[in-house]
């Protein structure tokens, strides 16, 4: 995994950086300090993952993420930050990010979250999923489910929800997440099955 270290601290990015190379399989690409830099790093190494603090010099990391993700929409970000405030939390969700992280996480959980990531999983803390799912669960919902049936989604079952409801075809949501096809058809089922509904075309 190629990762890309974004944090206006110098000396945070550097301890991440030492750590994180000493890791098999892991190679830190580069490093950003600001919102542009972090673009012209992503575009100069095109990173498989970006670590990425929330609070730049030039602007807020859910910027450099949406400009990052424009030009290179598979990448996967995680947030790594001392910000643990829901909203920021519900913002980088809806911004596409594939985790959201405390800087004071151990060096053992941050690797484990990444491998975890390879995986196809999100890298978000339990107590993090909770706020997330509670959220999803009070928000206007439209006809394809209800707000019980929406709590029961899980992460990667709402992020596949939302890229369905834009019409995405499998193959499109496999590439978009890096799963497989046929791991899409499985959260593709379940999602009906919680949703009470026969057909992906019946979700609006």
């Amino acid at each position: 995994m190629r990762i890309l270290l974004v944090d206006d601290h110098l000396l945070i990015q550097q301890a991440i950086a030492h750590m994180l190379s000493a890791q098999p399989g892991i190679d830190v690409v580069g490093g950003a300090r600001s919102v542009q830099d972090a673009l012209v790093q992503a575009r100069l190494h095109k990173p498989d993952c970006i670590l990425m603090d929330f609070s730049l010099p030039d602007g807020t990391g859910l910027e450099a993420a949406q400009a990052i993700r424009a030009e290179f929409p598979d990448v996967k970000i995680i947030f790594l930050t001392m910000h643990e405030d829901e909203d920021k939390i519900f913002d980088a969700i809806r911004q596409g990010a594939q985790g959201y992280l405390p800087k004071h996480i151990t060096a053992h959980q941050l690797v484990e979250y990444l491998r975890a990531l390879e995986l196809g999983e999100y890298a978000i803390p339990p107590q993090y999923t909770r706020r997330i799912i509670h959220e999803f669960a009070h928000s206007p919902l439209n006809r394809a489910g209800s707000q019980a049936d929406a709590a029961n989604l899980t992460p990667r079952e709402l992020q596949v929800l939302e890229e369905l409801k834009r019409g995405a075809t499998n193959r499109e949501i496999a590439a978009r997440l890096v799963i497989s096809e046929q791991t899409v058809k499985n959260h593709v089922s379940q999602i009906l099955k919680k949703q009470h509904i026969k057909s992906r075309h019946e979700i609006d």
